[in-house]
């Protein structure tokens, strides 16, 4: 039997949980951009608002950051004619997938999840099933799109192992080859991006310190404000990368400088070798304020009429449910449910 070949297509999504930061958009929007730009797949990008539900959300704010962040992905780059848009809840064929998940994933390979052992912490009786099970609907996310590929994080990495096995699990169980198995795409400068104040630390919305993070809301004094007053040491930046192993707030300036200006670490410090900090912030903080207010700034034009980013999203569910609802009928085929008509 041949093998199948399937389409190359691009998957991810971002929980809309609100306080996005630059760490959102050197970490993951970026590299969404420049996938979708490289032509090389189909490009399919989601507010994984199911997701957001496994811990308690205000509802009210939920709609606001799901709005708040397709204004992100449409102000950094993303082109909703170019990349399917949408939000998870409006395509159903997430959910009745992820139940069939449900039934081949295992328990042991949720419990052995660490971002479930680290959220739920000892209190696991008080956490929610969805919040468990967080990882058949991850693998639902991906594969009701036979996404070939899916950029991630270290975070996630483990998450998308877990969706291998569940797609070569199914397969094994209805002798097919029916969904793919995902390969991740790791890589990329800043793709960690740590705090202002603690270069030791991920740069977090949940930082009691605003000065620790750059917020994509941010105009450009405050950025410029950010950059030149993040932390450092006295030392000038080293000759070579390997000068920076034990010194993270210098390594995560340079890193962020990296992923701005579309180069490498490795690069800037061939640039900037022997330059203090006091003539390398101010620097940064140019070129941070050059490549992120106009992104801050579309996004409060966006956030100006919600309804024609509600009528955006409503577009990009129609676009992705023509991908989906076609997989999800012959998923349900394979497992042997039967279908009207």
């Amino acid at each position: 039997m041949a093998e199948t070949q399937f389409t190359p297509r691009v998957f991810s999504g971002i929980q809309p949980s609100g306080g996005l930061t630059l760490g959102n958009y050197l970490g993951a929007m970026k590299r969404f951009v420049e996938m979708q730009d490289a032509g090389q797949f189909e490009t399919v990008y989601c507010m994984v608002d199911l997701h957001a539900i496994t811990v308690w959300q205000d509802p009210a704010a939920l709609r606001q950051n799901t709005r708040e962040l397709a204004a992100f992905f449409i102000a950094a780059g993303i082109d909703p004619a170019k990349s399917i848009l949408f939000n998870q809840s409006q395509v159903a064929e997430h959910a009745q997938l992820a139940w069939i998940f449900n039934c081949v994933a295992r328990m042991g390979w949720m419990g052995r999840m660490t971002q479930w052992k680290d959220k739920a912490g000892k209190n696991t009786e008080n956490a929610s099933l969805g919040l468990f099970a967080y990882p058949a609907l991850m693998a639902a996310d991906i594969l009701i799109y036979h996404a070939t590929h899916v950029p991630v994080g270290d975070d996630q990495k483990q998450h998308l192992e877990l969706t291998r096995d569940v797609a070569q699990k199914f397969n094994n169980d209805f002798g097919t080859d029916f969904f793919p198995i995902t390969e991740p795409v790791i890589g990329g400068p800043a793709m960690r991006v740590m705090s202002l104040r603690d270069g030791t630390k991920k740069m977090s919305k949940s930082d009691p310190s605003d000065m620790s993070r750059i917020n994509m809301a941010d105009d450009a004094d405050a950025i410029a404000r950010k950059i030149r007053k993040a932390k450092t040491d006295p030392e000038p930046l080293p000759d070579t990368i390997e000068g920076l192993k034990d010194r993270p707030e210098a390594r995560n300036l340079v890193e962020i400088y990296a992923g701005l200006a579309n180069t490498t670490p490795e690069a800037v410090i061939a640039e900037c070798a022997g330059q203090q900090f006091g003539t390398f912030k101010p620097r940064l903080a140019d070129l941070a304020v050059e490549r992120i207010a106009p992104i801050s700034a579309r996004m409060r034009d966006l956030m100006s009429d919600p309804a024609e980013i509600d009528r955006t999203l409503g577009k990009g569910a129609d676009r992705a449910r023509e991908i989906a609802t076609p997989i999800l009928e012959k998923t349900y085929e394979i497992v042997g449910m039967l279908r009207s008509g």
